[in-house]
């Protein structure tokens, strides 16, 4: 198992907080990790496990009592229920550690809550209704995706939220081919697939979305049409990198607008995609703009749309949207990993077709960035770049992310020409 840049984040706010929540897809790392990082006391539960999930949903204070922190439960969200019981043991144990009121659990003094919880879920946005309700100001929510380029490398430590700023111009990863590129793309960055490519790929990806379908989707929202539901995740999957269009989404699915919503919502509940909003100064018209969509990862993208070889998909016409998407992935990855949030991370679209793929909003300053696929890049590259001046908000360091052999600055310009695998 490769080191997880993630690990580190967990410990540090494991110190701090008395319940850990870590969220991600299906197959993202999230138990594996947290039992890599376990003390010998702390036990694990499942429950994927029916008995014990028997238990948690019909008596939640024995469970609780069964097993006492501190604890990992896995697949948290087959049992919401608990959210109740965690929070009685929280409060009454932060309130003896904090006044040392009385004696816990037999010992000389109270027990410190912090690290008690570590819990993990797929399918985060079922949680929160729980969350807010029961654990408010009580849990911290990480999320994890699959393997970063800088994990896979076996540089974990290196990885640092990414934005224009944060380029080192004095440390690389090596160089890469093209072809090098659209095969980690076309691979993916599922940690069992990457660990264990005796796997097979295809094997892989069939089993995983199958699984996916017949679990996770049934789990969250009930019975669907298995094989329009499949329909969609492929329309999704060629759709990667571009504004949601439900109208066309529905018609290509043969379903109804309302269940192609509804479906989406599924999708990024689940962490198969993320929904990138269009930035304007009013945050409110964030919200109700049309998105983004990009699959969170690559390989399984490429799976869905029927492309077989590394060498297929560079020639194809996702090469584009396929490197846009996997350098989304491996930003998101940069600062979800190191529990930052990307709040301030939209694209920038205007009524005269001017477009920034990415703009990041840090501090009153906008920092934009641009994904081609390029391996010399030039300052036409970036020009609509330019819109920032007239944002109202101060223009920051620019990066153009593309195939160029090392990081270097465009002539003239504010902007860092980047390695997409220096992100």
């Amino acid at each position: 198992m490769l080191e997880r840049t993630i690990s580190q984040t967990i410990l540090r706010v494991s110190s701090a907080w008395p319940v850990l929540l870590l969220t991600g897809p299906r197959q993202a790392g999230k138990s594996s990790v947290l039992n890599m990082l376990k003390e010998k006391k702390r036990k694990y539960v499942s429950l994927d496990d029916m008995s014990v999930r028997d238990l948690a949903l019909n008596d939640p204070r024995a469970f609780i009592q069964k097993y006492a922190p501190p604890v990992i439960i896995d697949e948290v969200q087959y049992a919401p229920d608990l959210f109740s019981y965690i929070k009685i043991w929280v409060d009454e144990h932060r309130f003896e550690y904090l006044t040392g009121s009385r004696k816990s659990n037999g010992k000389n003094k109270p027990v410190n809550p912090a690290g008690a919880f570590w819990l993990t879920g797929s399918q985060k946005f079922s949680l929160m209704k729980g969350i807010k309700e029961s654990l408010a100001g009580r849990i911290a929510i990480i999320d994890l995706l699959g393997f970063s380029n800088k994990e896979i490398n076996v540089m974990p430590k290196e990885s640092k939220p990414f934005w224009p700023d944060t380029v080192d111009m004095h440390k690389k990863t090596g160089k890469r081919t093209v072809l090098q590129v659209y095969n980690d793309i076309w691979n993916g960055s599922f940690p069992h697939l990457i660990a264990n490519p005796a796997v097979g790929r295809s094997r892989f990806y069939s089993s995983y979305i199958q699984t996916y379908i017949e679990r996770d989707v049934k789990d969250y929202q009930g019975a669907v049409d298995e094989l329009k539901f499949y329909k969609f995740v492929r329309a999704v999957a060629v759709r990667t990198g571009n504004l949601v269009n439900y109208e066309d989404l529905a018609r290509d699915c043969d379903i109804d607008r309302r269940t192609t919503q509804k479906w989406m919502d599924t999708l990024q509940a689940s962490g198969l995609v993320y929904l990138l909003l269009p930035y304007f100064p009013n945050i409110t018209n964030r919200i109700i703009k049309t998105p983004k969509v990009y699959f969170l990862d690559t390989g399984l993208a490429c799976f869905l749309a029927n492309i077989d070889t590394p060498e297929a998909l560079e020639a194809s016409y996702l090469s584009g949207a396929m490197l846009e998407t996997y350098a989304l992935s491996e930003i998101l990855k940069s600062f979800w990993h190191n529990g930052n949030d990307t709040r301030g991370l939209c694209f920038y679209r205007d009524a005269n077709k001017k477009e920034i793929d990415f703009i990041l909003e840090k501090n009153m300053t906008l920092y934009p960035m641009e994904v081609k696929k390029t391996t010399s890049p030039n300052r036409n590259h970036c020009e609509n770049f330019s819109v920032i001046e007239g944002l109202k908000k101060t223009p920051g360091k620019g990066a153009l992310l593309c195939l160029c052999p090392e990081i270097m600055p465009l002539p003239k310009t504010n902007v860092l020409a980047v390695p997409v695998w220096e992100i």
